[in-house]
């Protein structure tokens, strides 16, 4: 019989995608509000591997991709989501989305994202939400699934989850031998 336990805290990662660069700020700014500080963010990436959002959203599309300092109980995507959702509301114009907003987590074993869409490898966590396992850590190194998004899959991407990852590990460590500010890392 498996004994149940408590998972691990787990990373907030969120990904951002937007045409207007400058509206990146003010979104910027109701994230840290919502989550707390960010430990690392990305520079701009072109957001090119499909076309899906570009009716909606315009384009040229750019992502930055961020983490965040303080760590999250992994029951809790589904509040993500809807609360990145408001964010999104929040910023529609005409009915049209100006920006989009990927939460997800990190532990050291997996990278889930949070979606509104079912599909066949994505879990129910509640609230209309579903987890994507979205790339697994095996070998020393981010392992691409058959579901994969594309733009998850892209070096860049990778580099940065890689980057997301030593800090999250070095932190749990410290987490779990009690002492979470000591040899604080400014990354």
């Amino acid at each position: 019989m498996s004994e149940p336990r408590a998972p691990d805290p787990a990373k907030l990662v969120v990904g951002v995608f937007l045409s207007d660069k400058q509206r990146f700020d003010a979104v910027f700014d109701r994230l840290v509000e919502c989550f707390g500080p960010i430990d690392l963010l990305s520079r701009w990436f072109p957001f090119d591997c499909t076309r899906y959002y570009e009716r909606e959203m315009g384009s040229p599309l750019f992502r930055r991709m961020m983490s965040f300092e303080n760590m999250i109980d992994p029951d809790t995507l589904s509040e993500i989501k809807w609360t990145t959702n408001g964010i999104e509301c929040a910023y529609k114009e005409g009915g049209r989305r100006t920006v989009n907003i990927d939460p997800g987590y990190l532990l050291r074993e997996r990278f889930v994202l949070a979606t509104g869409k079912n599909y066949a490898h994505r879990i129910s966590v509640g609230k209309g939400i579903y987890a994507d396992l979205t790339l697994i850590y095996q070998r020393g190194d981010f392992q691409i699934l058959p579901w994969t998004y594309p733009d998850y899959a892209q070096d860049n991407i990778l580099q940065l989850l890689r980057k997301v990852r030593k800090k999250y590990v070095f932190d749990l460590d410290r987490l779990k031998r009690g002492n979470p500010l000591e040899g604080r890392s400014a990354e």
